[in-house]
């Protein structure tokens, strides 16, 4: 049976990075150290509707690996660990409010979302603080900077994130 969830994890990644990959050819918005709307997590809030938390995380944090390889962005060990594994792993979170897939309903699908999304958002807002205050406008705070420029792409996606499982979710209990 791991084996099966090992190679279900490793599809979910492989399928982040692709979905990241066309993402990154639409017209969207791309901020400049790092950031953009994409789809990539979608296949790891799968994992983590299907197998729980420490799957989601577990593909979570592989993909943060791998999209780290395909679009480094280092300034500190710390930072490539805040910015890369921890805050995609942090989607696996989802798992913790999803439950059992039987019992998924669009109430926990939303409340799962947010929290992945919210601790995303903390791990790059805390990377952004501590590592990127250089780029903050004169005057700014820091933690608003950093707020609004990681807000500025989450919040889109969390949106369109939303959505999409709504009809992943939809799909998968007419089975």
């Amino acid at each position: 049976m791991k084996v099966r969830l090992y190679a279900e994890l490793a599809v979910a990644i492989a399928l982040a990075a692709v979905l990241d990959l066309i993402s990154k050819s639409l017209p969207l918005p791309r901020l400049p150290y790092g950031g953009s709307i994409s789809l990539r997590a979608l296949p790891i809030l799968i994992i983590a509707m299907r197998h729980g938390t420490k799957a989601g995380m577990m593909a979570g944090g592989g993909y943060g690996v791998v999209d780290f390889l395909i679009h480094p962005v280092f300034v500190h060990p710390l930072q490539l660990l805040l910015d890369y594994p921890i805050a995609l792993g942090a989607l696996g979170s989802a798992g913790l409010v999803w439950g059992q897939r039987p019992t998924l309903s669009r109430g926990r699908l939303l409340v799962g979302i947010l929290l992945a999304s919210a601790l995303r958002l903390a791990a790059h807002f805390v990377s952004g603080v501590v590592f990127f205050a250089q780029f903050a406008p004169a005057g700014q705070p820091l933690w608003l900077y950093s707020l609004l420029y990681n807000s500025s792409y989450i919040a889109p996606e969390t949106i369109i994130l939303i959505l999409l499982t709504q009809l992943i979710l939809r799909r998968m209990q007419t089975r």
